[in-house]
């Protein structure tokens, strides 16, 4: 799954995000959802999502 649409997306999830600074780049960082971020349904980039550690980025990957 590609990480676009909310309903994909729980809390206590492994995803793998790109954070803003790796955008350019493309790297991916993986982590646990904490939190999801954007109230809208569907996003083009990702859902923008909290891991546990606390890193915000757009989902790219479910695990």
């Amino acid at each position: 799954m590609n990480g676009q649409n909310r309903d994909d997306i729980r809390s206590g999830m492994q995803v793998a995000i790109v954070l803003k600074k790796d955008q350019w780049s493309g790297k991916l960082t993986e982590g646990v959802v904490a939190d999801l971020l954007t109230r809208s349904a569907f996003h083009p980039h990702g859902i923008k999502v909290r891991l546990t550690d606390g890193q915000v980025g757009r989902v790219k990957e479910i695990r």
